[in-house]
């Protein structure tokens, strides 16, 4: 599964192409966008966007885990998490050019 990373430099890239802002208002633009949806995550916010995905923290409690090497069991103290949950509109997507790019290879 080797695929391209798409960095912020390739989003600004993305907003300049597409939206006609400069390159240096487009990096800013995606950087305010990315400090916002952090910062709202940092605060202990949902982030949903709309046919993306939902972002969230979750509080885990302290619980026993195991050394897979020595199968010694150890304390993993309580944190914060974040997850990702994609939307089922991505999802779908995800699932058709799947289908798409294996039936293709088929002929």
């Amino acid at each position: 599964m080797g695929g391209k990373t798409v960095t912020r430099a390739d989003l600004a890239e993305a907003v300049f192409r597409k939206v006609g802002l400069s390159r240096t208002e487009s990096a800013s633009l995606v950087e305010m966008v990315i400090d916002e949806v952090c910062n709202a995550i940092v605060r202990g916010e949902s982030v949903k966007l709309s046919s993306f995905a939902t972002f969230q923290i979750r509080d885990k409690n302290e619980r026993i885990g195991r050394n897979p090497k020595t199968g010694e069991e150890v304390p993993i103290s309580p944190r914060r998490v974040m997850t990702f949950k994609a939307s089922n509109v991505l999802k779908k997507r995800v699932l058709d050019a799947h289908v798409k790019r294996k039936n293709s290879g088929n002929h």
